[in-house]
């Protein structure tokens, strides 16, 4: 595996699983297909900048048959895996905690969903931190519905319930709440237009910010 931080050492393994990117985003229903495309994209390198630079996080593992993700991971030396299940996104993190646990056992694992363009690097380290002080551990969505963070400390079962209410799913599997103060850009998904308003008020990351402004452009000169 490729150690991808060579700051203070870190114990913890970043499992990102990256839908297709054709099939991304379908609930900002508005915009052309492309734009979706462009958008989950930049979503997804935002989140990676943002999980590199921390002095938390030893290696991240990027889940994806999409092959313009791949190819960003081979450029950023990044380890990805194919999504073998292709059977959603549960099976695509199970499917990545496999490969870690088999290629580094003595790993802390982290799931951390690639859709946070408002995501900075010391909200996650504030996170992983408080992480070291329980076995499992998440961080709900701004909604309060879903996880955006699950955390397993080594040797512990992971146990991903993501998909729908994944926050209550992961609650009644035993993971507490992290206690690391206020994370909003660790929190901020983005699946609609709504969520996307509230991700640039808090600030996104460079891609984000092109890709919007781009597309903004796009639709100004059609």
């Amino acid at each position: 595996m490729t150690v991808t931080n060579s700051g203070d050492p870190a114990s913890w393994i970043i499992v990102m699983p990256v839908k297709r990117l054709d099939r991304a985003k379908s609930r900002l229903s508005s915009r052309p297909a492309g734009e979706r495309r462009s958008l989950a994209h930049a979503f997804a390198l935002d989140t990676l900048g943002a999980a590199l630079q921390s002095p938390s996080v030893r290696a991240v593992v990027i889940v994806t048959d999409d092959l313009l993700v791949r190819s960003d991971a081979d450029d950023w030396g990044v380890t990805w895996i194919a999504d073998e299940p292709d059977s959603g996104l549960s099976d695509a993190v199970a499917h990545g905690v496999q490969y870690v646990e088999h290629d580094s056992p003595n790993a802390d694992i982290a799931i951390l969903t690639c859709d946070l363009p408002a995501l900075r690097t010391e909200e996650l380290t504030r996170a992983l931190a408080a992480a070291d002080l329980v076995p499992r551990g998440f961080i709900a969505d701004a909604s309060g519905l879903g996880t955006t963070l699950l955390t397993a400390r080594a040797g512990i079962r992971v146990d991903p319930h993501f998909g729908p209410r994944s926050c209550a799913a992961h609650v009644a599997s035993g993971a507490v709440a992290l206690d690391c103060g206020p994370v909003p850009g660790l929190r901020r998904d983005v699946d609609t237009e709504v969520d996307l308003w509230d991700a640039r008020r808090l600030g996104v990351g460079p891609e984000t910010q092109s890709a919007a402004t781009r597309d903004r452009d796009e639709t100004d000169r059609g």
